[in-house]
Formats: structure tokens, sequence, C-alpha cells
């Protein structure tokens, strides 16, 4: 009756003794202390994803549309004819436009963090069989999407009008006016991703 309680005794401690050790982190894994012919693993892993996406749609639309004309200027059908003069006609169109997009977060996205994925075992048994990985994954997508459109258009139209002298006995002068249109249109863009 002692033998068996013995043996049993004997055979709780070695079932003690073959206790498998693990460990599993998210960075850092540690065993220490484990009994004789036990098999220790520790796995740490540090896995960082990002995903940066940005879309930058600039759109610039101008339409500009002049017309310029001067009056008609007649001296007709006097004794003594003076003279007539008209007015200047003008258009004056200046646009400036100027867009800055800077996608300075993509590039820091970009860059990965530093990880540190470790893990120890101490202190175990003799013949013992003992393993340690350590797994660093960094994942990084970074889209950028960057659509310039620009439009611009410029419709102009200048006339002068008639100068006539007719049908006078002694005729005068007739001038008309200057017709000018001036467009004038500047674009400027910055995208830094």
């Amino acid at each position: 009756m002692k033998k068996t309680l013995y043996r049993t005794a004997a055979a709780t401690v070695l079932g003690l003794s073959l206790v498998t050790g693990m460990a599993a982190a998210d960075n850092s894994g540690t065993i220490n202390t484990t009994g004789h012919d036990s098999s220790n693993t520790v796995t740490a892993k540090t896995t960082t994803t990002r995903v940066v996406t940005n879309n930058n749609d600039l759109d610039l639309r101008n339409s500009n549309d002049q017309s310029a004309y001067t009056g008609d200027a007649k001296v007709n059908e006097n004794t003594t004819g003076g003279s007539a003069t008209t007015g200047d006609a003008s258009n004056s169109n200046s646009v400036s436009a100027t867009a800055n997009v800077s996608n300075v977060a993509s590039a820091a996205a970009a860059t990965p963090t530093s990880m540190d994925a470790t893990g120890s075992i101490s202190n175990t048994g003799a013949e013992s069989t003992n393993k340690v990985t350590s797994t660093q994954t960094s994942n990084t997508v970074v889209t950028n999407n960057n659509d310039i459109n620009v439009n611009n258009e410029s419709e102009q139209q200048a006339s002068s009008g008639d100068a006539k002298v007719t049908e006078n006995t002694t005729g005068g002068s007739a001038t008309t006016g200057d017709a000018s249109n001036s467009n004038s249109s500047t674009f400027s863009f910055s995208v830094s991703n």
C-alpha cells in the first residue's frame, strides 16, 4: 500500500516537470525557470499597418467674353462740315490663380516606426527544448491621386465704327476712336506629396 502511494507521488512530480512552457505576446515574451526536459516556446510579434489615401482635385475654370465697339463718326449733308470724333472703347481682364497642396503626412506615414519584438528564455532545466521566434511586419500603402484641370477661355471682339465725310460743300474730319481688348491669365499649381 505504501509502495503504491510512493509511485503515485513520483508520477505526479514527473508529470509536473514535463509541463510545456509557452508565451505569446504582442511585442515581447519571457519564460524563466522551467523544469527538466521541458519544451519552451516564446513567440513575439509586432505588426504595423498604415493606409494613407490622398485625393487632390483642383479644378479651375475661367471664361472671359469681351466686346469693344466705337460708334460711327459721320460728317454729311452740311454746307460747312465740322469734325466728328468717337471715343475709345476698351476692355481689360486679368486673372491670377495660385493653388498649393501639400500632403506631407503621406511621407511621414510611409516611414516605418521602430519596432521591438523580443523574447527570452532563461533558467530552464536539463535537456529542455527552447525556441524564441520574433516576427516584425510593417505594411505601408500610400496612394496619391492628383487631378489638376485648367480650362481657360477668352473670346474677344473689337470693332471701330465707320468714319464718313460725304455730301458736304466743305467737309470737315471724322475720326473713330480705338477699340481694344486685353486679357492676361496666370496659373500656378504646386502639389507636394
